[in-house]
């Protein structure tokens, strides 16, 4: 005998979970975590980075307290040279972000230009730009990066520059993919219809709705380049040495590493770890705000 059909209930996407079951509970909770945590956490490194090293005492050389490991007096322990590690991971920090920033905007703006003169002129601009494009993702960005600070060693132009040159290609993509969406809209066409020129049309319609696009893409970017800062100045390619930066740091303590010294590398390190982590947090809350679709990725 046949069973009786069962009434499902009303239809609900497979993946997505609902509000006031246990799941549901568990993804409000994350999403909330994530929206809160990242924020607050890139909020109390920034204040460290900008506080610690202005109320920090004495910084001078002091051979007396060469690597002294973590205690109350010095929460990070002593480097090399018995500076307090503490106040110089903050003082390496704020370089570090510092340089982030400036490349993340430098490659943001250039990415952002190449994209959308890509998208809004199209025929051989456009293959002209993504055959440049093609060809610097073809260079390791690391070695590119190596051979121009090189030329100019112990610049901190020449450290930005060489950042930004390998960086802004994803957002010229990105950037090109959202142009070529728009130029597809009813209002530019009635734009173009109108007698609008290209620049108009770049200038009043397209680039306004890219900005947040791009905006986004340079806050993502900023994670890359503290950690390709990071290496190049580990590799001593990068910032010169009396400008503490993460990478400075994490290269005094390579060796003093073998001594048994574990902190010179240990505490650097957490932060770099940690502001990757904060500003992950908060580019992805800014997606969710920008790109509200990307929300139900969570509920799968």
């Amino acid at each position: 005998m046949a069973e009786p059909l069962v009434d499902p209930g009303p239809w609900r996407p497979a993946g997505r979970a609902r509000a006031g079951t246990p799941r549901g509970r568990a993804v409000g909770l994350r999403l909330a975590a994530r929206r809160v945590g990242g924020p607050a956490l890139l909020g109390l490194l920034v204040l460290g980075a900008i506080a610690v090293p202005a109320l920090a005492g004495d910084t001078s050389v002091r051979y007396d307290e060469v690597r002294l490991p973590p205690s109350p007096a010095h929460p990070f322990g002593t480097d090399t040279g018995g500076r307090d590690l503490f106040a110089q991971s903050f003082a390496g920090l704020r370089v570090s972000l510092l340089v982030a920033a400036l490349c993340a905007v430098v490659s943001a703006v250039l990415g952002a230009l190449v994209g959308a003169v890509a998208g809004s002129l199209g025929g051989w601009t456009d293959r002209l730009l993504m055959r440049l494009v093609d060809t610097v993702n073809a260079v390791p960005h690391l070695l590119l990066g190596i051979v121009i600070v090189a030329l100019y060693r112990g610049s901190l132009v020449a450290v930005i520059l060489s950042i930004a040159a390998t960086h802004w290609t994803t957002v010229a993509r990105i950037v090109r993919t959202e142009v070529l969406s728009l130029r597809r809209r009813p209002h530019v066409d009635a734009a173009i219809a109108g007698g609008s020129s290209r620049w108009r049309v770049l200038h009043r319609h397209l680039l306004p709705a890219i900005v947040p696009q791009a905006a986004l893409s340079a806050v993502l970017l900023v994670p890359h380049a503290v950690w390709h800062e990071t290496a190049l100045s580990f590799l001593g390619l990068g910032l010169p040495p009396h400008l503490a930066s993460i990478g400075t740091l994490l290269g005094d303590g390579r060796e003093a590493v073998l001594l048994g010294a574990w902190w010179m590398v240990l505490f650097p390190s957490l932060l770099l770890v940690l502001t990757t982590l904060a500003v992950s947090g908060v580019a992805a809350t800014w997606r969710d705000r920008v790109l509200p679709r990307r929300r139900s990725e969570w509920a799968l």
